[in-house]
């Protein structure tokens, strides 16, 4: 992606790579699985082996780090002291390199005990923290060439059972008894606002409709469960990832397509690039020509059949770009990927399974922020995406209505996809073409006669803005979409379930008036009744303490103070683009990335300035 202002480097997790490139890949000829599956057992048995597959597989992920560890061994009696540097690490183990082979006394000892910290950003969310005793075995020793040791140690448990019985049964029970503190007071604050409603019936409606909104999704999403694997379930995918200007990413997302566990004759890749002026092509022939090798060493891909790219011979537009893939494509299910986002290796598995429902039409996974601790914008970013996909999506999807099918990881019946291209291609509103909000608008033709659901095993990561300048761009963009396709969605949305309407009702009006009702209590109340407004204060205080415990709660990450951070920013600069975007509806300009509008949009404020400092010297 091209920055238009100065580039932040992005922290992320560094994946050790498997010596194989296709390593998820299972071939046709059945000599390689990826896991056994006992024959003879019932559905649900082999759904549940398949689960726990997935999450020994997750356990076993090593990640390329740099700690220093301390190493504490007792052998007859005598203990020893002594510092390591790690190399890698994974949840169940770690690769430890010491200086010289008398250092390592590893083997040999009775016990060995790690202390060391694990640094944000080194490993998933939720992986941050010290470590102080942990019990170790050592399972190997190589020396090296330059005279150092490589030393395989495995935990005696999880780092996720370390941080278990170390601290997060407390994170726990404080969340969970925070939430709980939480809503209650929201709700008698909420009565309060009933006992008070005839002095001002619009300021204590909105404060019980925004109450009732936020709370019910909150207690909904607790009853959200995603579909169980049927390994059995495999329908024919074809991905299809839209690529404009992302040279930096397109590589790292086109292989993580292509490795699924999946079967091979059922999944294939296109990438459509939308004529590109950086060098995104070339990154996508370099990766797919470095794909196909490893087919042709190893056999039995057949990726000469499975991965191919397209070019658009001027740009057109990312719909455009999808519904061409769509055209090409051989499957009945697309997968829609964003160009900045990589599937984890079970994402296309576990995304189709709601599919063995005939009404589905439309499925959504989760969206995770791959450089969350970059700084404290990605860090707020991550808090936001995570309660906006695990509670505001899983609450639409208890009524089989999501709203929005996300950009980064989507799946759709290739029939309806097909049915709505024409419509969806050349939607208008107001009477100027939409180009963007393609993810809300295929949605809209979807849910309109089929069922759209939410799938949280389906994961995928994605880049987000690392600047503020970037953030309020594609902000901007995303509430121009999010007004233009509710009101159409509010056309419709009526015959649904009766409960998730009236919920999408109050999740309509509850943004659009915000602005006036916080200028209400903020501005008016204090200028001329000279009141301080407490209560409005402490339930914004409340709102943001409900998302933060939430995202402790849920994901017991370091990262949920930042919860309430997103929450004070959304009050004091994302809520002020509401107004705007009505106002600015038609603009076609994407701001996060150089499109032939962007452009345009860039020479016209360079011709504007020129004309202004002709004038200033002329005068």
């Amino acid at each position: 992606m091209i920055s238009m202002n100065k580039p932040r480097r992005d922290v992320l997790c560094r994946e050790k790579p498997d010596r194989r490139l296709l390593s998820y890949v299972p071939d046709d000829s059945g000599e390689r699985s990826n896991h056994d599956r006992r024959g003879g057992v019932d559905d649900a048995a082999e759904g549940e082996d398949y689960k726990k597959f997935q999450q020994a597989d997750k356990q076993g992920q090593r990640y390329l780090v740099d700690y220093e560890v301390k190493l504490s061994c007792r052998h007859d009696g005598r203990e020893r002291t002594l510092t390591a540097q790690a190399v890698d690490i994974s949840a169940t183990g770690m690769l430890l390199r010491l200086a010289a082979a008398k250092e390592c006394p590893l083997q040999a000892a009775d016990s060995v005990t790690l202390t060391f910290e694990i640094t944000p950003g080194s490993m998933p969310e939720g992986y941050e923290m010290k470590i102080k005793g942990l019990k170790a075995e050592c399972i190997r020793v190589d020396e090296q060439a330059d005279g150092s040791v490589l030393c395989g140690v495995e935990f005696a448990k999880t780092l996720a059972q370390y941080a278990t019985d170390k601290r997060q049964r407390y994170l726990l029970a404080a969340s969970a008894f925070c939430l709980g503190v939480i809503a209650l007071v929201i709700v008698l604050m909420r009565a309060e606002s009933v006992v008070y409603f005839r002095f001002n019936r619009w300021l204590y409606l909105y404060s019980i409709i925004a109450a009732t909104f936020l709370l019910s999704r909150y207690f909904i999403a607790s009853f959200y469960r995603p579909v169980e694997i049927d390994p059995d379930f495999t329908p024919g995918v074809t991905v299809i990832i839209p690529c404009f200007n992302e040279e930096n990413w397109i590589q790292n997302t086109i292989r993580s397509c292509i490795n699924q566990d999946y079967p091979a004759d059922k999944l294939e890749v296109i990438v459509v690039d939308d004529h590109s002026n950086d060098h995104s092509v070339d990154r996508i022939r370099e990766a797919i020509e470095e794909i196909k090798a490893a087919d042709t060493e190893a056999g039995g891909y057949h990726m000469a059949d499975r991965i191919r790219y397209l070019v658009q011979p001027y740009n057109q537009g990312k719909r455009e770009a999808m519904a061409l893939g769509a055209t090409e494509a051989r499957h009945e299910l697309l997968v829609f990927v964003d160009s900045d986002s990589f599937l984890e290796p079970f994402a296309v598995r576990n995304l189709v399974q709601p599919f063995r429902d005939k009404e589905m039409g439309g499925v959504s996974g989760r969206t995770d922020v791959a450089n969350t601790y970059t700084n404290a914008l990605t860090m707020m970013q991550s808090v936001r995406y995570y309660i906006a996909f695990r509670v505001m999506k899983a609450a639409e999807s208890y009524f089989d209505a999501v709203t929005c099918l996300s950009g980064p990881l989507s799946c759709y019946r290739r029939d309806l996809v097909l049915k709505y291209a024409d419509a969806w291609l050349n939607q208008k509103f107001l009477g100027q073409k939409a180009t963007f909000g393609d993810d809300r608008s295929m949605t809209n033709f979807i849910l309109r006669h089929n069922r759209t659901t939410y799938q949280d095993t389906a994961v995928c990561r994605t880049i987000v803005p690392n600047s503020y300048t970037m953030f309020l761009k594609q902000q901007m963009r995303w509430k121009r979409s999010w007004l233009r396709e509710s009101l159409i969605g509010a056309r419709y949305i009526w015959k649904k379930e009766p409960f998730m309407s009236l919920s999408f009702y109050m999740g309509l009006a509850v943004p659009i008036a915000a602005p006036v009702i916080v200028l209400y209590n903020l501005i008016y109340v204090p200028v001329m009744h000279r009141v301080f407004p407490v209560t409005f204060m402490v339930g914004m205080l409340l709102m943001a303490l409900l998302m933060s415990m939430a995202q402790l709660f849920l994901r017991r990450s370091t990262t949920w103070i930042f919860g309430m951070w997103f929450c004070l920013y959304y009050e004091a600069v994302l809520l002020w683009q509401m107004p705007v975007a009505w106002f600015t509806f038609w603009k076609s300009t994407w701001g996060t990335r150089l499109t032939p509008a962007d452009l345009e949009e860039m020479e016209k404020e360079r011709r504007k300035k020129e004309r202004k400092e002709k004038k200033r010297h002329e005068a």
